[in-house]
């Protein structure tokens, strides 16, 4: 039994961002970048062929903007791959649509499409020009993840000990200003400190999971849980290996569904969605493809879950929060 709909909050189809193990470290990724069927290519996890039939679907679609691109090379590179998100939205015009709303959203579903927010996970993609952040929103991204691994023109990463810079203050409230969303993930603990006295608004992550359930710097600790919850932000759960267990056995569903358990205890019933990272990240066999995404909601009824906790994962309490804030 699939849900009726499912809302991912993160993915890196877009460009592909491909790792040959575990270790998601940019030495062992490759991109394969556009291609003529990017949302449709058959050699990527995420494809619109691979979509359940059954499920009403809307995917982030992450811009990802690698570490080493920065002012006019990463403007180049966000261009390249907008365009090239456009370019498949005309493409695949009959099975997916671009939107920036709930009710694009919806309208979308009810046309039997693929809902498709495009988003950026790097804000070098601002090249340290707060007047860009105008016209990102005019292009149509919905979200942006402030940083990735490691510093620009924002803040710092997770494999940094700085926080964020005053330009970074600057862009987080004129994202709040212009309706795209601010993404926490990858931010490092300093940075997370300095955005709880900036943010005015609820902020997502979109693909972290808890830290003390799987101790890795990238996960949330159980303080920025409790204030997440109580600022009602969004947490997309995240597929990655690494961040789900510091074990070798990756497929053991258990191990994923133990990070629910501990965002519940924080009370962050209506704050969870899913983040699934497809296309980014090493994944286990029980969540390496949209189909076992869907599988999700029918293996959380089966744990006991109630259709109504379910449900708040698998779409609700995106589709709320979206209602409320995009």
């Amino acid at each position: 039994m699939n849900p009726y709909a499912l809302i991912d909050l993160h993915c890196d189809t877009l460009t592909d961002c491909t790792y040959s193990n575990p270790d998601t470290t940019i030495a062992n990724c490759t991109h394969k970048g556009p291609t003529a069927d990017t949302l449709d290519d058959p050699g990527r996890v995420l494809s619109l062929s691979s979509l359940p039939s059954d499920v009403h679907w809307a995917q982030f679609y992450a811009i990802f903007i690698p570490d080493q691109h920065r002012g006019q090379a990463a403007i180049d590179y966000y261009e390249t791959n907008r365009d090239n998100f456009n370019r498949q939205m005309e493409k695949f015009h009959d099975r997916i649509s671009p939107c920036r709303s709930v009710s694009d959203m919806h309208a979308a579903w009810e046309a039997g499409k693929t809902a498709a927010f495009l988003t950026i996970e790097g804000g070098a993609a601002l090249a340290g020009d707060i007047t860009r952040v105008k016209k990102l929103a005019d292009d149509g991204v919905r979200c942006m993840t402030l940083t990735w691994n490691g510093e620009n023109e924002l803040g710092s990463g997770h494999t940094t000990t700085h926080g964020m810079t005053d330009f970074g203050r600057q862009a987080v409230r004129e994202m709040e200003d212009r309706g795209i969303l601010v993404d926490v993930s990858h931010l490092n603990d300093t940075g997370y400190a300095d955005l709880f006295e900036t943010a005015r608004r609820p902020f997502v992550a979109t693909h972290s999971n808890a830290r003390a359930i799987c101790s890795h710097k990238r996960n949330l600790t159980d303080d920025m849980i409790r204030e997440m919850v109580r600022r009602n932000c969004l947490i997309g759960l995240n597929y990655y290996t690494g961040f789900i267990t510091s074990d070798k056995n990756y497929d053991d569903p258990e191990n994923f569904y133990r990070h629910i358990e501990h965002f519940f205890e924080l009370g962050a019933y209506e704050n969870l969605a899913l983040g699934s990272d497809f296309d980014g990240a090493h994944l286990p066999t029980y969540l390496n493809s949209p189909a076992k995404s869907a599988a999700l909601y029918e293996y959380f009824l089966e744990k006991g879950m109630s259709k109504e906790l379910a449900e708040g994962i698998m779409f609700r309490n995106a589709e709320e929060f979206f209602r409320k804030n995009l």
